[in-house]
């Protein structure tokens, strides 16, 4: 079986705001597959960053997949205005959405990818129910709200497991890992299932962010 290129997805929360536009096209001449946009509200996790308008100015620039990350509360009120804005792929979390699967058919009927994402705390079967409507599952690696966190390592065991369940139920779905990543354990992600991995720190604050990018993508299994 031929090796699957590791997808790589920055996540500009770690980016240099000042300067956006050349942190987006320095990540899309690293050979980036997606921007990853983390969306927070200051009420599902600590921390607040950005809306739509952000995601807008990102889609007048690239053309890289936007993958956007809402970790906030009631999530079905903003996903409209996220995809109209530009977002390619919206994740919602398992924890904030009462009805699940009427969030994933929101995002899909107005023509976005739909992923649903799981903290470090919640088990991936909570995930069995809908998994066969899902495009990705992302697995948080650390608990949400920060840049910059070291990688949870029991995270590994969550990523096989998911692995074997995605094989088993929706064998297409990507399986995408946030939080902590590196260039040092990419290659022990994708060896347990991953697809995708978001790199914020490892990426944007590397001192060649071309060569951790070639690093991070060469991971296989």
């Amino acid at each position: 079986m031929q090796a699957k290129t590791t997808l790589l997805a920055p996540s500009i929360l770690s980016a240099d705001f000042t300067q956006l536009g050349n942190s987006i096209q320095l990540a899309e001449k690293a050979g980036a597959d997606w921007l990853h946009c983390d969306v927070m509200d200051g009420h599902f996790v600590p921390n607040i960053t950005f809306g739509p308008f952000i995601i807008q100015a990102i889609a007048k620039c690239s053309s890289m997949t936007i993958d956007t990350h809402l970790m906030i509360s009631d999530p079905d009120r903003y996903i409209p205005d996220f995809i109209k804005a530009g977002s390619h792929q919206v994740t919602v979390h398992q924890e904030t959405c009462p009805h699940l699967h009427r969030s994933v058919q929101l995002i899909k009927s107005l023509g976005a990818k739909a992923g649903v994402s799981i903290n470090p705390g919640t088990p991936i079967s909570t995930l069995e129910a809908i998994i066969g409507e899902l495009d990705m599952v992302l697995l948080m690696s650390v608990n949400p709200g920060f840049g910059g966190q070291k990688f949870i390592p029991s995270s590994v065991e969550k990523i096989k497991k998911l692995h074997e369940m995605r094989n088993a139920m929706n064998p297409d779905m990507v399986i995408a890992v946030d939080g902590g990543v590196t260039v040092d354990n990419a290659q022990e992600l994708v060896s347990a299932g991953a697809d995708a991995l978001i790199a914020g720190t490892a990426f944007f604050k590397a001192e060649n962010p071309a060569e951790a990018a070639a690093q991070i993508k060469s991971a296989s299994r």
